[in-house]
């Protein structure tokens, strides 16, 4: 055979031929690995630490943060704006240390491609690291290696290859040699002598040519259709940006209008304008909306950190929150819902099949068939079936190898789909030929009369209709003598054996919880119809009488494939643009969809759908980086419970900013109406305001965060693909409770009104205004279950705010330099409990309403 002159193929530049026992040069090979560089698929830009924080700071809702601390310290309220500062620098600390720990754990996981090729090099073969393979390289490939880079295959001693990670195909492929082949055909058409990059020999070895490396391979040409999608933001970050720019705007205007209004109505003297700029700062600061931007980073990043607790890695912290708005989910079938790991399930002879699964031990004549089965296969197999012929030996304790010595194999072929060893065992003179491969060969190496055969095809039918991959087994004994050709000895059949790629335990619990979350399973998978539908039935997906082939697919139009996704649950010989234009499908339909996957014919699918969520342990590097999400234990169940927790940490966002909302009602309220009235004593001041945040703030990031799923979480179906987070419910809600604290604050005022001094009673208000924030916390921390069933909930962050406060406001009221600080006086303290009942008493309303919310 001739081999390639090293040219490079990709630029059109045909490949002559040498000897291929010389190889490439080692100065050559070193040439052209400077020239091209290393075999590797382009490693994404990783930004330093000072762009990452430029990125975060450059958000409008973290440059709203800056703006208010700045302005806060530029008016002399350093207290609060030290507070604002600390609010970003954690922000910003927990979004570094985020995006670093992504990135290491990805690097960690990045071990796709073999880490060293066995290459001839001035005609010696060598052992080299992967990436430094180049364009001419002649690689000698054996059973249970992957191939370095896209290839042609030169020699081969039947050669089969796992192409699963490009085609979704479980099934290994046959290759053939070609010597005059010298270029591969344009990407995405795979060709019988074509190897390609991290594809897994699963049977025979060769002699390939290498013409193709690192981003130009097939490996990374899917990767390169990932480039032009834009994500954009989640509609979570879009609604919160709108909400925040608008109340930032109301603030600046109100406090504006508090602090003229106030100077006029009082004769405009300067004292009138020192108080009117003290109760615009106090309106700024209550309006100002400080906590919303605060809220959704931390619940996010703490909700990425709960994540990877569960070996769930996250790429993108917004897709933690997608993930339980998710209508949708779209799933692989091999290595997703299967192991990707063949198992041999059943054996039948005759009319009597063997379930492996029920059986404590095999009848003869089935470890007869198991034994020459195993003989038939390659002593160190790669071969997933041969694999799992030796396990369900192990499993059984039949040793039929250790007395087998092999003399020949007869290979299989195309004219000949099977695999033929002639031995004998040791100490005994008897030979046996042991063959098993495709029914069809083994019946005509048989010679079955039509009862036999039609008895055999039934068998393959039953077998085949529930998924199953099934081999037949042959046996023939040898007369001494020369060994003779296969056709002339008198083969005896002994039965058929039925393969599975067995389906992940947890797979149907999971499907379950997401049929009862309201959310639909979708199968789309390379594999045969047959397969495809019976996965399905076993893993309990619904709509399973028939599936929508990648052919099928073809035919229909946009309109009529909007038509087949919203009926169809089974997708089967789909090819990688299938998948993603199923999924666009899906999108354009409006539901929300979560595209899980492994292998590189699913990352353009994995990048267009909502979220993301790529395969860890398997999985190749352009699939997770196409990925929002990465399970690093490629367990099904795991999606579920990011569901869970996606569901969850909507839920809390939604109470924290609904307590938000209704938190600043009542202190912008007693900022306002005093001044308003022209003469009612101003009852907040900054110093106030700055007290207040050390409840709202932790309440907000910590608390409300913390908080567990409801009972109803994974019993209620996805909100709407377009539903708003301030919907007219949510703010009437916080509308209400609001304006319920503030009532109960303008009542402890209007009762002790002038009655007590002015700083008593600014000192009750206040008393009040505290009372109903803590009681706030409580009934907004479920909106399921009572106050008093939440009081029992365990919530240490709840517990903190609620002593701390409890304290701080003690301090404020009994040491006088606090009560100084605080402008207050002391007031019996028979008034202390009808003002807190008065604040408690303004929410604790709202438990009657909680059942109407759901």
């Amino acid at each position: 055979m001739k081999s390639a002159s090293n040219t490079d193929t990709r630029r059109g530049v045909n490949i002559k031929n040498s000897e291929p026992e010389h190889g490439l040069s080692v100065q050559e090979a070193a040439a052209r690995l400077h020239r091209d560089g290393a075999n590797a698929l382009p490693a994404p830009p990783r930004s330093d630490i000072w762009n990452t924080a430029t990125e975060v700071i450059r958000e409008p809702m973290f440059a709203m943060l800056i703006v208010g601390a700045a302005l806060y310290l530029a008016l002399g309220e350093t207290g609060d704006g030290i507070l604002l500062l600390a609010a970003v620098v954690m922000v910003i600390s927990l979004t570094l240390y985020h995006e670093r720990r992504t990135d290491r754990a990805l690097e960690a996981l990045a071990e796709l491609s073999a880490p060293r090729a066995r290459v001839i090099r001035d005609g010696l073969e060598q052992k080299i690291p992967s990436r430094e393979v180049v364009v001419g390289d002649l690689v000698i490939i054996a059973e249970g290696e992957r191939v370095p880079a896209d290839t042609i295959l030169r020699r081969s001693g039947h050669l089969a290859v796992d192409e699963s990670l490009l085609t979704g195909e479980s099934l290994p492929v046959d290759k053939r040699p070609s010597l005059e082949v010298v270029r591969l055909a344009p990407s995405g058409t795979h060709e019988e002598h074509a190897l390609y990059s991290g594809t897994l020999v699963t049977s025979g070895h060769g002699l390939c040519e290498v013409v193709r490396t690192g981003a130009h391979t097939e490996l990374a040409r899917i990767g390169r259709t990932l480039s032009g999608i834009d994500t954009g933001r989640t509609r979570l970050q879009e609604e919160t940006h709108r909400v925040v720019r608008w109340l930032a705007i109301a603030a600046v205007l109100a406090s504006t209008l508090v602090a003229v209004v106030h100077a006029l109505t009082r004769g405009g003297a300067t004292y009138a304008w020192e108080e009117g700029g003290l109760a615009g700062i106090a309106m700024a600061m209550s309006m100002l909306p400080e906590e919303f931007p605060v809220v959704l980073a931390v619940f996010l990043a703490l909700g990425a950190w709960r994540l990877s607790q569960v070996n769930v890695l996250t790429r993108q912290v917004a897709a933690v929150e997608a993930l339980g708005a998710a209508t949708v989910l779209c799933v692989d079938k091999t290595g997703t819902l299967t192991r990707n790991h063949m198992t041999l399930s059943r054996m039948t002879i005759d009319t009597h099949e063997l379930e492996l699964a029920a059986a404590e031990s095999l009848p003869n004549e089935f470890e007869e068939l198991l034994i020459t089965a195993l003989r038939a296969s390659h002593p160190s197999a790669a071969d997933p079936m041969d694999r799992a012929l030796g396990e369900a030996a192990r499993l059984f304790g039949t040793d039929a190898l250790a007395v087998w010595e092999p003399i020949k194999e007869f290979p299989l072929t195309a004219s000949r789909p099977m695999v033929t060893w002639i031995g004998g065992e040791l100490g005994n003179t008897a030979r046996w030929a042991c063959a098993k491969g495709a029914p069809e060969a083994i019946a005509q190496l048989c010679r079955l009369p039509s009862a036999s055969h039609a008895e055999m095809h039934r068998n393959i039918t039953s077998l085949g209709g529930r998924g199953l991959r099934v081999l037949g087994v042959a046996r023939a004994r040898l007369a001494e003598g020369p060994l003779p050709q296969l056709e002339q000895l008198a083969f005896d059949f002994l039965g058929l054996l039925a393969f599975v790629d067995p389906l992940r335990t947890e797979v149907p619990d999971a499907v379950a919880e997401c049929r009862a979350a309201g959310i639909r399973v979708v199968m789309i998978t390379g594999d045969s119809p047959t397969t495809a539908i019976a996965i399905a039935r076993e893993a309990g997906l619904e709509r399973t009488a028939i599936a929508a082939t990648g052919r099928e697919l073809e035919t229909l139009d946009d309109t009529a494939l909007m038509s087949k996704v919203g009926e169809t649950d089974v997708f089967a010989r789909v090819r990688p643009e299938q998948k993603l234009r199923l999924v666009k499908a899906l999108k354009t339909l409006g539901e929300v969809v979560a595209m899980t996957g492994d292998g590189v014919n699913d990352a353009p699918a994995l990048k267009v759908a909502d979220i993301g969520v790529a395969m860890g342990g398997r999985g190749t590097d352009v699939a997770r980086e196409a990925a929002d999400l990465v399970l690093l234990d490629d367990a099904f169940s795991s999606i579920v419970t990011g569901i869970r927790l996606g569901r969850r940490i909507y839920d809390n966002i939604r109470k924290a900013s609904v307590f938000i909302l209704a938190v600043h009602i009542p202190i912008a309220g007693l900022s306002m109406i005093p001044v308003m009235t022209g003469y009612w004593p101003l009852l907040l001041l900054p110093v106030h305001i700055v007290f207040l945040e050390f409840i709202i703030d932790p309440a907000c990031a910590l608390v409300f965060e913390s908080e567990r799923a409801e009972p109803d979480v994974m019993r209620r179906k996805p909100r709407a693909a377009n539903a708003r987070l301030f919907s007219r419910r949510m703010v009437a809600v916080g509308v209400a409770q609001g304006v319920g604290m503030l009532v109960g604050c303008l009542t402890t005022f209007l009762w002790w009104f002038g009655s007590v001094g002015v700083d008593q009673l600014r000192a009750l208000t206040f008393v009040t205004l505290v009372a109903a924030v803590l009681t706030l916390i409580i009934v907004n921390r479920s909106w399921t279950e009572s106050a008093l069933e939440m009081l029992r909930e365990r919530n240490m962050p709840f517990f903190i705010v609620t002593l701390g406060s409890t304290v701080m406001l003690a301090l404020a009221l009994g040491v006088p330099m606090m009560s100084d600080l605080f402008s207050f006086a002391a007031f019996p303290v028979e008034f202390l409990v009808p003002a807190v009942g008065c604040g408690i008493s303004s929410v604790v309303w709202f438990e009657w309403f909680k059942k109407s919310l759901h």
